[in-house]
């Protein structure tokens, strides 16, 4: 019989729905039921795409002697950890302050109250060297809960208070040049110089430590900094962790040559390469890096769009239960479909061998090379892609997420107007709309929606602060005053509800009257996407120069502070901090603001498009009618001699007018 979880609108849950485990969804009826039974509560945290969590469910959750041992000692609680990243963050800083490491799926044991008491990962249905087997613990487990319960309550008590203790505002610290180069130094000492990347193996992609990297480029003219970016751009885009066939980036690479991907596809990660993919092309002309950002754009249009608006949240690392089987070739699979000739010729260029790169004599697809007969390359392409769409495909997270879509309004925003794409503008249009229409409630933010329909769990600060960039980032390419209306709100709702009392900078990633949980979670660290610290700071220094002079002051004051306030995280630790590093560039680039007034689109269009190629990463264009209602970055700046012009600013420093896309490059540069 299905469980508590056929109910869920998370995919996520709706997995464990016919599991013999008498699962419950996080709510206070749960912790109700643990007090009522006097039992502590199991609590397992994943995700739809999460090859392990399907590894850990098929194994011990689909078993019914180990669901039995579950039902009789514990209340079971399955959590969708991008649906609550809230709770996730605050068990995920247990299970690393308890073992060192983390991951999912997370396995934590709480009191009734939700206190943790004993945290892990994975766990094995035998016993492994080092590791018990799952079934072995709950026996421990639940032994220990009758034998010694006073004794786990007050270690558990004792855990929230040191990781409250531990995890409270940074001191503040000035984030000025010497600060930034003192960042580019140390990426530099840790950067694989020679195949890409940081550190070994597994590789995740630095999406916006490269960024970051980029935009002190552009401010500086370092070499360093262009050095790894092009090297790891490089090594990303014709690895296997790029899909070479449909565009997409896996969510990380096992080997550190990027070969073998771990084969789950996130929004999150695909929306910050198209970003930072789209930027490089634009300022070095790369023909490589234009080619990933339309292979990847054309992957969330094409795989990720969501029927009702806005783009679903992820694809699965496996298709019938096994991971790659949609993805990995072996020669003689490319000579049936292409014959045996263009097949020597295509496994060459692909790097597919006799052995193989992946598991059972099969391969990943890599390009190691350009081509040297394109047309032949794209019909073998076209052929291969034809005949994988046939084969079983990954399964869809098809919910909605807030914060990852503001990603991916923003990319496609820039992108459009970075590639001359306007189709990419359309489609973060659509998204944008879906996304108002849909999960703002009451004027509050909303996580999460599938099939059109919003969930109950409440925006968190990365929600509200990704969602205004990429309406600002809209705003920006349309000209449209309706996004940076919305965005604003956002903006004043994040300030108002999110900030800590009486530390300047510093917030939390829950609201003010948002559940509350054992612990209050803020983390201002960058991991695999913007923390929404980082993301309300950039979103801030984007705002100020765009919302209007009311609100100008107060938006740059507050994004300096954030900044000042992850000053020695981004110092120290520049790998997670890409993000806050990038909004300092901004910041200490001004950020540059073009204008561009014309009496009609047509009139604009040159210098808008010179201004979309010559400006620095984090800058802001804008084009529209001279004093145009509800834009005011465009008030007072009228034409030049009856025809077009563009106003370039720096901070509160503007030039004179130009009316040549030359005279404007010349400025810019």
């Amino acid at each position: 019989m299905p469980n508590r979880l056929v109910s869920a609108t998370s995919p996520y849950l709706l997995q464990h729905a016919g599991n013999p485990v008498d699962w419950w969804p996080w709510g206070p009826e749960a912790l109700a039921e643990a007090k009522r039974r006097d039992v502590p509560i199991l609590l397992s945290v994943g995700y739809a795409a999460c090859h392990w969590c399907h590894v850990m469910a098929h194994e011990s959750f689909e078993d019914h002697d180990t669901a039995a041992l579950m039902n009789e000692n514990f209340v079971n609680i399955k959590v969708d950890r991008e649906e609550r990243p809230d709770i996730d963050a605050v068990y995920m800083t247990a299970t690393q302050a308890m073992t060192g490491q983390g991951g999912w799926p997370m396995t934590c044991f709480l009191t009734p109250d939700g206190e943790p008491f004993h945290c892990g990962t994975y766990y094995p249905p035998q016993p492994r060297p080092g590791m018990p087997s799952f079934g072995h613990l709950l026996v421990a487990v639940a032994e220990a809960w009758r034998e010694r319960r006073a004794e786990l309550a007050e270690g558990a008590a004792r855990i929230v208070a040191h990781l409250t203790e531990q995890t409270g505002p940074l001191e503040e610290s000035v984030v000025d040049d010497e600060a930034l180069h003192a960042a580019v130094v140390k990426l530099r000492e840790e950067a694989d110089a020679d195949r890409g990347g940081f550190g070994g193996a597994p590789k995740f992609p630095p999406s916006m430590v490269l960024e970051f990297l980029l935009r002190h480029y552009e401010r500086t003219g370092s070499a360093d900094a262009l050095s790894i970016v092009e090297s790891t751009a490089e090594a990303m885009a014709r690895g296997g962790i790029h899909d070479q066939l449909a565009g997409g980036f896996a969510r990380y690479s096992v080997d550190a040559d990027w070969v073998v991907p771990h084969f789950e596809k996130m929004l999150y990660d695909n929306a910050l390469l198209l970003r930072f993919y789209a930027h490089l092309a634009r300022r070095t002309g790369s023909g490589l890096a234009r080619r990933t950002a339309e292979m990847t754009g054309g992957f969330l249009l094409g795989h990720l769009n969501a029927a009702e608006g806005g783009f679903i949240a992820s694809l699965d690392a496996d298709a019938d239960g096994e991971e790659g089987l949609t993805y990995v070739w072996t020669p003689e699979q490319i000579a049936d479909i292409v014959g045996e000739t263009d097949a020597e010729w295509a496994c060459e260029l692909f790097s597919v061998t006799e052995h193989g790169t992946f598991e059972k004599g099969a391969s990943t697809l890599q390009l190691r090379r350009d081509p040297d007969d394109p047309e032949r390359f794209d019909r073998i392409r076209d052929a291969l892609l034809a005949v994988r769409e046939l084969r079983p495909q990954p399964a869809r997270d098809d919910k909605v997420i807030a914060s990852w879509n503001g990603l991916a309004i923003a990319a496609l925003a820039e992108a459009g107007v970075a590639l001359d794409a306007p189709h990419y503008v359309h489609a973060a249009e659509r998204a944008a709309e879906y996304l108002v229409r849909t999960h703002l409630v009451d004027g509050r933010l909303r996580r999460s929606s599938r099939h059109g329909a919003v969930g109950a769990a409440a925006g968190v600060l990365e929600d509200y602060a990704c969602l205004a960039d990429g309406l600002l980032a809209l705003h920006q390419a349309t000209g449209e005053p309706r996004w940076l209306t919305e965005a604003i709100g956002l903006l004043d709702v994040a300030l108002a509800r999110f900030a800590v009392d009486g530390v300047p900078g510093a917030y939390h990633d829950t609201a003010d009257d948002a559940e509350k949980l054992v612990q209050r979670p803020a983390d201002p660290g960058d991991n695999a996407s913007p923390s929404g610290a980082s993301a309300l700071a950039g979103a801030l220094v984007a705002a100020s120069a765009l919302a209007g002079p009311e609100r100008a002051g107060r938006y740059r004051e507050a994004a300096e502070q954030a900044v000042r306030r992850a000053g020695r995280l981004a110092t120290r630790v520049p790998r997670f901090a890409g993000h806050w590093l990038t909004v300092a560039e901004a910041l200490r680039a001004g950020p540059v603001q073009v204008a561009v007034v014309g009496p009609d689109a047509d009139a604009r269009a040159e210098l808008r498009s010179a201004a979309a190629r010559a400006v620095h990463g984090g800058g802001i264009v804008l084009g529209g009618e001279p004093g145009a209602e509800g834009v005011p970055l465009l008030a007072d700046r009228p034409l030049v001699g009856g025809g077009a012009a563009a106003y370039v600013c720096r901070g509160y420093v503007c030039d004179r007018p130009v009316t040549t896309p030359a005279d404007l490059v010349r400025q810019l540069s």
